[in-house]
């Protein structure tokens, strides 16, 4: 299920649950090229170039987020990230106003990819969302 182009962030995220667990369209090299991009403008000054939760706010005495490295979230559906992004969560706020919903699914993608490659693993070959 899609939302419809004008939807509410409400009814963006009540299409994408919390606990699902694929992406709702393939991920390319341009997905990724695109979730890095904007991972870097809206992400990284929390979260860090790699995803440690060690951004730039964070070293000018701001709270830390969680790392997208710890077990948790390694396991958490893209869902998770998705209701994350939409909604916020703790320090977090809603960046639905400012992200569009493919980006939100494109810095999820990337966000996989840091995961991974800060693990040392190779993609899954299915479209999942998490690893093998």
């Amino acid at each position: 299920m899609t939302p419809p182009a004008n939807a509410s962030a409400s009814q963006v995220a009540s299409a994408y649950p919390d606990d699902v667990d694929k992406f709702p369209f393939a991920i390319t090299p341009e997905i990724l090229d695109r979730g890095q991009e904007r991972f870097q403008i809206y992400c990284s000054v929390c979260h860090g170039m790699t995803g440690h939760g060690d951004g730039m706010i964070v070293r000018r005495g701001f709270r830390k987020p969680p790392s997208y490295h710890e077990q948790r979230l390694r396991e958490a559906p893209v869902g998770h990230f998705f209701d994350v992004v939409t909604n916020g969560w703790g320090a977090m706020p809603s960046y639905a106003s400012q992200v569009p919903v493919r980006d939100r699914w494109a810095i999820i993608a990337y966000i996989r990819a840091l995961q991974l490659s800060q693990a040392g693993e190779q993609p899954a070959t299915e479209n999942t969302g998490v690893r093998k």
